[in-house]
């Protein structure tokens, strides 16, 4: 199932999300990826500027001990952010993660939507650099930076 309830697309093909707080954003989060599934649906819609703008509602089950958003959660969502932020560089080119480092900011809570925003430093033949903030309420979460590795699809079977 894809997230609009739809039939299952390819991992690289995003989904329109049709209802909701997200209604008109797209994801990857259609049932291709299983943990990015599980624990999103993360999330991301083009700017009139061009860039990404990422973002995920926190739920229960994303919180850490605590009380506050788990730091596996934001990683995860700034593993996701950075395909998101690359999606113009990557043209529709299937990538890996070859790096991605993080820096815990501050600790977020499961009231208001999490974003994420960031820019490609530098694009290669095959690879593509990133950074990005992620937010809660304009405050500072987790600051991220990424290499991405353009790579030929696994064949299906």
């Amino acid at each position: 199932m894809s997230a609009d309830g739809g039939a299952e697309q390819s991992p690289s093909q995003p989904v329109v999300i049709t209802e909701g707080p997200f209604q008109g954003w797209t994801s990857w989060s259609n049932g291709a990826d299983p943990y990015e599934t599980a624990i999103g649906p993360f999330c991301f819609r083009l700017e009139a500027d061009g860039r990404a703008r990422c973002a995920f509602q926190p739920r229960r089950e994303h919180l850490n001990g605590g009380g506050t958003i788990h730091g596996g959660a934001l990683m995860s969502f700034a593993d996701f952010s950075l395909f998101a932020i690359a999606h113009n560089a990557l043209r529709g080119a299937h990538a890996v993660t070859l790096t991605c480092n993080s820096e815990f900011l501050s600790a977020g809570a499961v009231d208001n939507f999490v974003y994420a925003d960031g820019e490609v430093l530098r694009e290669t033949r095959s690879l593509i650099f990133v950074r990005g903030l992620v937010t809660q309420d304009s405050r500072p979460l987790l600051a991220f930076s990424g290499t991405l590795k353009k790579i030929n699809p696994l064949p299906r079977g």
